[in-house]
């Protein structure tokens, strides 16, 4: 008798669904044979395209090669030939699709730029090698071109092997862009200089880099991707990247990428959209080919040639850059073939009635297996709206071998309960409920907003509390209303968000103090300006405006939430809520969370039945070093209060005054 899969057995509810939860795991270990030789190697070693493929340099000279069956002729063309093809520079055709050519040492040098004249029946293009690790622009006819990348003192790690402490993961998302103060496109060196030492001193454990992958157009956010393996030369060298990763490992803090292999741009001179002639040789043919709402190109993973440069591009991120990992973006798109548009995903079986890609599954499955061959200690994160089960599950139990996936339903609370609610019908009970709401086997990423939330045409939490005040009374000893409420609710749905993390939180650069204004990248609309494509630093370094105390709060609560080891594997006790009261009260080891959302009630001696002990405030968003009213007393030692009811239970009162929307930890000292 088979054994059924653990993700069967720990949910019940998919036992209805075991035969189509086995086939795409079985689907899984067959393809896995097919592409290891029946285990004779590993999915890392099938995995290691970049490594034949492209431009290298050998000790005769230099080997180039590109896949392209469809391709009759093909010529290397650049600086080295003042562009024009000669037979000293044409490719040979080898077996399985392959050109490949050989060259003398001083045939080609560093910095040459270069591109691909391709044949095929009936037409021709000039093409970027699909395996380029470096791709430049032309500033004046702005013309991309791959170029020689083989400096003679290539960058060096000083951190040899790097082991993430993330425990709990604690991601700082960032683009290397936008990341600076001034009206421009930031550098890795500036990033590396000046926002490094910020997300240092906030207390992230990691950073999450948007718009790594070459692409055509900036304003894209990166997700158009072009060149899978060369880092977007708009930022700076290789070198340079290769510097900031290591910097950062010498921090300890862990470094992944945005991967997008859940689609590609469709340019064909500069993307892979009709390589040799043929726009189905990385893509799906007909229908399922271009992405409806993306306007991009969907890639074929039934083909194993397919497999073999997304898999590559993984492993080549990981060890030419150390790369601690990746968080995968558009995972909704791949596994279904509606790419989950006008789903609403209310029951299991929308899950597994069909219309399910299980080549993408396979994929996924397999890259994390490959991922975590490479670097046991990798983080993989699913960015994924559907809540298919098992995302985030071992792969041995059935699952797809994602480490996380994001908890993409709590932004869409916050903002529907921002936008849709007045304050007093906030309900504890539903905030628990959402910040809480998970599978068990499965750890997800926590967070209240990413840069899908700052982009023009939506609004940051901050701004969907203060909006215009933002402007006008931000200066302190000038704030409103508006700005008092917009203020202490931010930092309380950052920390009942952060508090209750099963895996790890993230948090989008700038917002941890605020940031006012949406990201809106250089285009047409707004006369190519940069001027949202920025942070403004000198908002929170400011100290005469009330940036900073957003700010400070949030280090704070990251300090707090790193002081217990392993938080995000303790339990989440719910000690007590009230939704009349708006009072919201839960424990995770020593650490009480209490919560009132009530927008005019204060509470004197509101009680808790805890374990007896005395309690001390380690963090209160009320206080005035927070931008609060210091209305309690922090430094008072609250003493439990016995009960001869709840002697047997071991359970004592613990009575507070809890002001007006505020929130308090307090740490059970004895």
């Amino acid at each position: 008798m088979e054994k059924t899969l653990t993700i069967i057995k720990n949910d019940p509810w998919l036992e209805p669904y075991e035969t189509a939860i086995e086939g795409r795991h079985q689907h899984a270990v067959d393809k896995e044979a097919e592409l290891t030789d029946g285990g004779k190697n590993t999915l890392a070693d099938f995995a290691s395209g970049y490594l034949y493929f492209g431009l290298h340099r050998t000790e005769k000279g230099w080997t180039f090669r590109e896949w392209a069956p469809n391709a009759t002729h093909i010529y290397m063309v650049g600086d080295f030939n003042n562009w024009e093809e000669n037979e000293k520079y044409a490719l040979k055709r080898k077996a399985n699709g392959v050109w490949e050519i050989n060259l003398k040492e001083e045939a080609v040098h560093h910095g040459d730029l270069y591109k691909l004249h391709v044949y095929w029946e009936g037409g021709q293009g000039e093409r970027i090698p699909a395996w380029a690790t470096r791709v430049v622009q032309d500033e004046q006819t702005k013309i991309f071109s791959a170029q020689v990348w083989c400096p003679e003192k290539p960058y060096k790690f000083k951190k040899k092997s790097f082991k993430p402490n993330t425990d709990p993961l604690l991601i700082y998302e960032c683009h290397i862009g936008m990341a600076e103060q001034e009206e421009k496109v930031g550098t890795y060196n500036e990033f590396r200089e000046k926002i490094l030492p910020r997300v240092a001193k906030a207390g992230y454990n990691c950073i999450q880099i948007m718009a790594i992958q070459e692409h055509p157009y900036y304003g894209s956010f990166g997700y158009h991707v072009s060149s899978f393996f060369a880092a977007s030369s708009r930022f700076g060298t290789p070198e340079e990247l290769k510097q900031l990763i290591d910097e950062a490992h010498g921090m300890g803090i862990a470094v992944i990428m945005d991967i997008v292999h859940s689609h590609a741009v469709k340019n064909e001179v500069e993307g892979l959209g009709n390589f040799a002639g043929d726009p189905n040789q990385y893509f799906y043919p007909g229908g399922r080919r271009e992405h409806p709402a993306w306007d991009s190109l969907c890639f074929d993973y039934g083909k194993n040639e397919v497999v073999h440069f997304l898999m590559s591009n993984c492993k080549y991120w990981m060890e030419e850059y150390k790369f601690d990992g990746f968080r995968f973006d558009g995972v909704t798109s791949m596994l279904y073939y509606s790419h989950g548009l006008g789903e609403a995903f209310c029951n299991y079986g929308d899950y597994f009635n069909g219309h399910e890609d299980d080549n993408a599954i396979c994929y996924l499955t397999l890259a994390n297996k490959m991922i975590h061959q490479v670097n046991p200690k990798a983080i993989t994160i699913a960015e994924e709206v559907s809540g298919m089960p098992g995302l985030a599950a071992k792969f041995e139990d059935g699952g797809y071998g994602f480490d996380y996936r994001m908890a993409m339903n709590i932004p869409d609370y916050w903002i529907k309960t921002i936008k849709e609610k007045i304050d007093e019908d906030w309900k504890p009970s539903g905030i628990f409920w959402e910040v809480t709401n998970r599978r068990k086997d499965e750890k997800t990423i926590s967070y209240t907003e990413s840069h899908d939330q700052a982009l023009v045409g939506d609004k940051t939490i901050i701004f969907r509390l203060i909006d215009a005040d933002m402007y006008w009374h931000m200066q302190k000893g000038d704030e409103n209303y508006i700005v008092h409420r917009g203020l202490a609710l931010h930092k309380m749905i950052r920390l009942v968000t952060a508090s209750t993390i099963n895996g790890g939180y993230l948090n989008f650069m700038g917002n941890e103090f605020g940031h006012p204004e949406w990201i809106d990248f250089p285009r047409e609309g707004n006369n190519w300006s940069y001027k949202y494509a920025r942070r403004q630093w000198d908002l929170v370094d400011n100290k005469n405006l009330t940036y900073h105390y957003l700010a400070d709060f949030d280090e704070e609560m990251i300090k707090l939430i790193k002081s217990v080891k392993g938080i995000e594997n303790t339990d989440v006790v719910e000690i007590w809520h009230n939704d009349g009261d708006q009072i919201l009260a839960y424990q995770r080891k020593d650490l009480v969370f209490v919560f009132n959302f009530n927008p005019v009630k204060s509470f004197t001696d509101y009680g808790f039945l805890v374990s007896p002990g005395t309690y001390e405030v380690v963090l209160n968003t009320d206080a005035v070093k927070f931008g609060g009213n210091g209305l309690s007393d922090d430094t008072v030692k609250h003493f439990t209060i016995s009960d001869p009811l709840y002697e047997k239970e071991k359970k004592e009162w613990l009575k507070l005054y809890i002001p007006a929307r505020t929130a308090m930890v307090l740490k059970k000292t004895k």
